[in-house]
């Protein structure tokens, strides 16, 4: 059944506005995914502040024209999912190379972030970047190993002066 005017005038708006707001975005071929694959991915997604969508190429091109993910053009092929994160730069990345370990069919086409077009090493980055949250828990895990050392260390000069201060003394 073809869309009406109207419903892709409506689709393309709203593609328009995720392109406007994200902060990277992932495109990939979903072709031969059963449809309660793509529908838990979908909800993975929406935990982790993705959002996805399944559109024709053309409709795609018209809703990134003008804006930061326009170089993503170059890539668009065949049926397109492509997924924004809305978060973290790379929740879309992450979640899509997750999924693509467990769904041989599925395979990651492209990637923007910052008006770029990214690689695949580049995409594999983006999607291995901390979050907020794990760059603090490092952080602190950080500190707290060298907190931890520095007293061993502080101890253990306390102790071997005590014990040549006792040598010195018999």
């Amino acid at each position: 059944m073809a869309l009406s005017l109207d419903k892709k005038k409506m689709i393309v708006a709203k593609i328009n506005k995720l392109s406007n707001t994200a902060l990277s975005a992932i495109i990939a071929d979903s072709q031969n995914i059963c449809v309660n694959k793509i529908n838990k991915l979908r909800q993975s997604g929406r935990e982790m502040g993705v959002k996805m969508s399944i559109i024709q190429n053309t409709l795609l091109s018209l809703a990134i024209k003008n804006t930061k993910f326009a170089c993503l053009k170059k890539k668009i092929q065949g049926s397109t999912f492509i997924g924004y994160s809305m978060i973290h730069p790379g929740s879309c990345a992450r979640l899509f190379k997750e999924f693509a370990k467990n769904n041989q069919q599925f395979k990651i086409i492209g990637g923007a972030f910052e008006e770029k077009l990214l690689s695949d090493l580049e995409i594999n980055q983006l999607a291995d970047m901390p979050t907020y949250q794990e760059a603090i828990i490092k952080l602190l895990l950080t500190m707290k190993i060298l907190i931890s050392g520095k007293l061993v260390y502080t101890l253990s000069a306390i102790k071997q002066k005590k014990e040549t201060s006792l040598k010195v003394n018999f």
